[in-house]
Parts: structure tokens; C-alpha cells; sequence
């Protein structure tokens, strides 16, 4: 018999998610989530090896 997943939390208000807005449970905090990315609130954190690396890709040199 397949397993019944029950709707998680919403990660912005904790209510039970909507199916048409998982993970989210309406679009209001689907928005919200959105803005937080857009003004830098969640930034993906980069070590300063590959920051080298993009400087080098930039400048035209080649990594092996």
C-alpha cells in the first residue's frame, strides 16, 4: 500500500503547506521567500578558492 505523505510546515509561517503552493502554504509567502532571495537576505556561501577560480575563467586562463 503506498505511504500518504502528509503536507509539510510552510518554512516562512509554519502552517501546513498547499499542494498548489508547496513547500509554501500560499503565494503570499511564496513572495515573501522570493523577495528574501532577490534582496540578499539567503546568499549561497562561496569559498574564496572558487571566487579565484571565476577570476581566472574571466582573465582568460585555463585550470587543469
Amino acid at each position: 500500500m503506498p505511504e500518504v505523505k502528509k503536507p509539510g510546515k510552510c518554512p516562512i509561517c509554519g502552517k501546513p503547506a498547499d499542494e498548489l503552493f508547496r513547500p509554501f502554504c500560499s503565494k503570499r509567502c511564496a513572495d515573501v521567500d522570493l523577495h528574501r532571495w532577490f534582496s540578499g537576505v539567503y546568499a549561497v556561501p562561496v569559498t574564496e578558492d572558487e571566487e579565484e577560480d571565476e577570476r581566472r575563467e574571466e582573465d582568460g586562463e585555463t585550470t587543469h
